[in-house]
């Protein structure tokens, strides 16, 4: 994977750079920015882990919530703060752990029910974790938790804390944050939606310009200090620079975190993702990452990665029907990355021109689309499953359901022949099949059989198909 032709150095400084001036610039809204309102606001509420790949804006919603609602923060960042590691070698009570902090810092208030702890980089300290219960149990504090998951197994949290915590996965932005940062108002995104409960085309305003604001979501990506840059200086300079920092700070961590695991495999995985994405099948083979690959010695790497929020995993159907959790090939499965602003960074440069200059998203065989739709998915609650049959007669890019049916979701890159989408809503044998959704560039229309939605409406399915 070809990142950069300047060096790494100065990469650095010029994304040190962006970050200053993100920092000053106004707060981008989060969807978790209710979310923990509404937890603070449950009188049964436990200890919260916020989790998510890094760079996704986890803390600064965590101390944009505490700042707004309570009148002392305690915050303590076990990645940077490394002095506070041993805040629970007396033991797991309350008193001791907040005695032993207020040694390390005097200034720390901790006033019952006035007060959030704030634990961030989790994965720094694992022990954190088992004072979840205490802390749950003692109910004077609310405790907020949060890290990339990324230098642990997230099962030792789990046991460690179970019953006593619960988790939000946090996301990069997805789309309908990004029209908020664009300056949308929550009534013109209802339109938007009318308009799909109605079965009723967009105008050709509401079309056009809901696709260009779509293209550069494609291009920026939802990671919030580039999203914050483009926003404020309304091109995409400095943009890739950023994205490629990303990339190579992935890869820091990779080599940082991925303990008891061939660090070098996670890499090799890692940086082939486009390559696959590239080829007609998308299907991802071990033996195709390097020469003499077996699988058996690759175990736990794409694991890793998901876990650490860097892909999604979609999974292929032995057969498209319900269940969808439990009718899976385990062995046989697609990568896509969690974020395509990071997808479009690993890209080569003539690439990178093309797609900015001449819009051209269809020179990577329809991966982008994929890719983002997958992520639009992901984002919206879904896990992600496809189907292909032994002939390769039928391939299917996703499937969805509602409360009573399974529903195949075909994207397109260009609006051409639907014959897999036809073949599964026609053919007898797959009954819980009974209508599809096409995204694709073409606006909102039904033909008795299924839905053509343009892509931008992806992050408004789940409602649709609830509210039906």
């Amino acid at each position: 994977m070809e990142f950069c032709d300047k060096p790494i150095l100065k990469i650095q400084e010029f994304c040190d750079t962006i970050y200053t001036e993100v920092k000053s610039m106004s707060r981008l809204r989060r969807k978790i920015d209710q979310y923990l309102i509404d937890w603070k606001n449950d009188k049964n509420k436990m200890p919260l882990i916020v989790k998510g790949a890094r760079q996704i804006g986890k803390t600064d919603s965590i101390e944009n919530f505490a700042k707004n609602n309570y009148k002392n923060l305690v915050e303590i960042n076990f990645a940077i703060e490394k002095q506070y590691l041993d805040i629970f070698k007396n033991g797991f009570d309350v008193d001791s752990i907040l005695k032993n902090i207020s040694f390390k810092n005097p200034n720390f208030k901790f006033v019952p029910g006035e007060t959030l702890i704030f634990f961030d980089e989790l994965q720094a300290c694992p022990n954190c974790a088992t004072s979840l219960k205490s802390f749950n149990q003692d109910g004077r504090f609310d405790v907020i938790c949060s890290g990339s998951l990324m230098g642990i197994n997230y099962k030792e949290i789990e046991s460690n804390s179970v019953g006593n915590k619960i988790d939000y996965n946090m996301y990069s932005m997805d789309f309908e944050e990004f029209l908020w940062a664009k300056g949308y108002k929550e009534e013109q995104i209802e339109d938007l939606y009318k308009c799909m409960i109605e079965t009723k085309p967009l105008s050709t305003v509401q079309y056009d310009v809901m696709m260009s604001n779509f293209k550069e979501f494609m291009v920026v990506g939802g990671m919030p200090a580039i999203v914050n840059r483009f926003i404020s200086q309304k091109n995409y300079s400095g943009i890739l620079e950023m994205q490629k920092q990303i990339l190579l700070d992935y890869e820091e961590d990779i080599t940082k975190y991925a303990q008891g695991l061939d660090q070098g495999k996670i890499l090799s995985v890692y940086r082939k993702i486009p390559t696959f994405l590239g080829n007609e099948n998308k299907k991802f083979q071990i033996s195709k990452v390097e020469n003499g690959a077996r699988s058996r010695e690759y175990i736990g790497t794409i694991e890793w990665l998901d876990n650490a929020g860097i892909i999604n995993i979609s999974y292929c159907m032995e057969q498209p029907e319900l269940p969808l959790g439990g009718n899976y090939n385990p062995d046989n499965y697609r990568l896509y990355f969690s974020d395509t602003g990071v997808l479009i960074g690993s890209l080569d440069e003539e690439a990178q021109d093309d797609l900015r200059k001449n819009e051209n998203f269809n020179t990577y065989k329809g991966a982008l689309f994929e890719n983002i739709v997958g992520d639009m998915l992901v984002k919206a609650g879904y896990k992600l499953y496809f189907y292909k049959n032994e002939k390769g007669t039928i391939e299917m890019d996703f499937f969805i359901r509602d409360k009573d049916s399974l529903i195949p979701v075909e994207v397109k890159a260009n609006d051409n022949a639907t014959a897999s989408l036809n073949n599964l809503i026609d053919n007898d044998k797959y009954e819980d099949i009974r209508y599809g959704i096409k995204l694709c560039n073409r606006n909102i229309g039904f033909n008795g059989k299924f839905y053509t939605f343009p892509y931008f409406l992806t992050f408004l399915l789940k409602r649709y198909l609830k509210e039906k």
